[in-house]
């Protein structure tokens, strides 16, 4: 297992965490023209409840 040989120094270390940013979730918008609310791609809407133009929760 490769192991450091010398200790990163704070600058090196913050400058390599920089990076680590979160993004924000992506939403689209309900195909639901009464509902229309943002919610995740690829699953139902949790405001009405369908999914592709079908109902599958009750809500």
């Amino acid at each position: 297992m490769a192991v450091p040989k010398r200790k990163m120094s704070r600058a090196n270390t913050r400058a390599r965490r920089s990076q680590w940013k979160a993004t924000a979730p992506t939403l689209t918008p309900c195909p639901n023209r009464a509902c229309g609310a943002l919610k995740p791609p690829h699953q139902a809407c949790p405001t009405c409840g369908q999914h592709q133009g079908r109902q599958v929760l009750s809500v």
